[in-house]
């Protein structure tokens, strides 16, 4: 199943152009996208989850475009974005959240509260589930967000720099669940961080100043670095290699 993006124009207000005639697309299972903090990774997945809309171009997901009103829901059910930030909602514990995400979806309460519960365990937060929102932490709240994508059975989930600001026991627990989830849905990661290519994505892409610098598989992004043994340097090099470090 291919997220796809086609001649795609963006800018922000009337100066700020982001992308100009953007193409791209991606069908693996596990993507990475890679690029400096204002390379336009957070908008290109604002896009990708309907959240802003091109002026130019087309997004499809299995030829489904957000940008028509009759598709919309159903992209929206099939695509989920969890962004870096999320907010718990006042007065909700961990499963009522994660339920009303399956809501908002278009799911029935009875349903989305049955299928919250099974999500919030496959997430490891079923000791949780009856603390409110607001009394997790960092990790275990991109973990719940990932668990309201899973209440409404999202095929494809994005999330943005979902590891940024983690401890390293966090970190770890963040790339088990990222590895498990491959297995049955497609994932879309974007982060400035290089660790960990090899064991948990298949295909990398490297977006810099709104333009596609590279996209292939994880080997042959590592095989861009040349003389370097260690799989992280690999990837730093090769991102280094591709990514304008100017101001």
């Amino acid at each position: 199943m291919v997220l796809a993006f086609k001649d795609l124009d963006f800018r922000y207000g009337r100066k700020t152009q982001v992308f100009s005639g953007l193409g791209l697309r991606v069908d693996s299972g596990s993507t990475v996208l890679l690029g400096p903090n204002g390379a336009g990774k957070s908008t290109l997945m604002a896009l990708a989850a309907s959240q802003l809309f091109p002026s130019q171009g087309s997004v499809s997901w299995r030829d489904l475009s957000p940008t028509g009103r009759r598709d919309r829901r159903r992209y929206r059910k099939a695509v989920a974005w969890i962004p870096q930030h999320i907010t718990p909602i006042p007065g909700l514990n961990v499963r009522e959240q994660v339920a009303y995400s399956g809501w908002l979806k278009g799911m029935s309460r009875s349903a989305a509260w049955e299928a919250s519960g099974q999500a919030v365990s496959r997430v490891g937060l079923a000791d949780l589930a009856q603390r409110k929102s607001h009394q997790v932490s960092g990790g275990q709240l991109r973990r719940m967000g990932i668990a309201g994508a899973l209440t409404h059975r999202s095929e494809l989930i994005l999330m943005d720099e979902p590891t940024a600001g983690l401890d390293p026991q966090q970190r770890a627990v963040f790339r088990s669940l990222i590895e498990e989830l491959c297995d049955s849905v497609q994932v879309i990661v974007s982060t400035h961080q290089t660790e960990d290519l090899a064991d948990l994505y298949r295909d990398v892409v490297v977006l810099d100043r709104g333009i596609i610098r590279f996209q292939g598989t994880t080997e042959e992004f590592h095989s861009l670095a040349d003389s370097v043994v260690s799989p992280r340097e690999q990837a730093e090099a090769a991102y280094t290699r591709l990514v304008s470090r100017e101001a």
